[in-house]
């Protein structure tokens, strides 16, 4: 008995320090019909979804939505160049998503339970969290919710921004008036008039308004407080899951270089001397990475060197290097005091 037990612990012990063998995957059928008609379809908008989904200047697609898809399309097809931009309106982008009109989502769209159970959907990680926030004129001097005691707070009746703010302030044991508006532009207009301090919306929406509708962005303060949040996620068809996988480990991936340090400017380098065996996973430097999406070992390694890693993607499209000049806030890694953290690489 002595003697089975032994080899049964010597079995199991093996088995632990030996690693899952790796299984070699087929591209799905997303994947396959993406890489046969050599572009990738992503939903887009009327192109003033400012931040996220917008034409610029020179009749350029770009934003933090319209990057990721193109972060995908470099890892399925090696080119950012070769995702194609399908302008839909919100109600549009899930009919055109069952129809086949696109391939994925990549929308600022919330996850919720209603989608995911109701209308045949998947959905990636999340790749951002977007809730309520504050603005005030800068001149109050205020960068947190708890400063607005005794002030006035403007926003839109029945919301549930409306809920979440009041209950907020409450909360924290601040004094205020609420002063409730039918329509955001009288919102706006009443903010802008000084007839309150401060108001509530959601908090991409400030930082947009702010830097594109203010005469003065500077005078005014997106207050540091996040009241709520939606999880942003990627949305897919249903039956897919080598797809699913996909968008996951392309995300995953932008926030594993940004964890490494491994940039557009960098990743090269990196390549030939990966300081670690994450990040020569990462790269393709050693096998593994590609394999089990039925991709090439190489695919995260080119879509960094294309389009940066995640914090790169968030800066020049929300953050310091935007018009918007959006604080990372939750959206930062977990290890910088966000939520933002990446699966597992093994």
């Amino acid at each position: 008995m002595i003697t089975k037990l032994v080899k049964l612990s010597a079995a199991a012990a093996v088995a632990v320090a030996m690693p899952f063998a790796a299984v070699a995957a087929e591209a799905g059928p997303t994947i396959q019909k993406i890489q046969d008609r050599g572009t990738m379809l992503c939903s887009g908008h009327n192109g003033s979804y400012f931040g996220f989904v917008e034409v610029n200047d020179k009749n350029e697609w770009k934003g933090l939505d319209i990057d990721i898809c193109r972060a995908m399309t470099t890892a399925i097809l090696g080119s950012p160049d070769k995702a194609q931009i399908v302008p839909l309106s919100w109600a549009q982008r899930f009919p055109a998503l069952q129809s086949g009109d696109v391939d994925i989502i990549i929308k600022a769209t919330g996850w919720t339970m209603g989608r995911d159970t109701e209308l045949g959907l998947q959905f990636s990680l999340p790749y951002f969290f977007g809730g309520t926030q504050f603005m005030a004129h800068g001149d109050l001097g205020v960068t947190q919710a708890s400063e607005l005691d005794g002030g006035t707070i403007c926003v839109e009746a029945g919301t549930t921004i409306e809920r979440i703010a009041s209950n907020y302030l409450k909360t924290l044991g601040v004094e205020h008036t609420m002063v409730n508006y039918e329509k955001a532009a009288e919102m706006r207009a009443a903010y802008l008039a000084n007839r309150c301090d401060a108001f509530a919306a959601w908090g991409p929406f400030l930082a947009v308004l702010r830097a594109t509708e203010l005469e003065d962005p500077n005078a005014h303060v997106i207050l540091n407080d996040q009241l709520s949040n939606e999880p942003i996620a990627a949305a897919m068809r249903q039956g897919d899951d080598n797809f699913v996988d996909m968008a996951n480990w392309m995300l995953a991936s932008l926030l594993i270089a940004e964890e490494e340090g491994v940039t557009s400017a960098n990743v090269d380098e990196m390549a030939a001397n990966p300081p670690n065996p994450k990040v020569a996973r990462l790269l393709g430097a050693s096998p593994g990475m590609g394999e089990r999406l039925g991709l090439r070992d190489t695919w995260a390694r080119e879509m960094i060197a294309a389009m940066g890693n995640f914090g790169e993607i968030y800066e020049r499209n929300l953050g310091a290097e935007s018009p918007y000049k959006l604080e990372r806030g939750l959206n930062n890694l977990w290890s910088h005091g966000g939520v933002l953290y990446a699966p597992i690489l093994d």
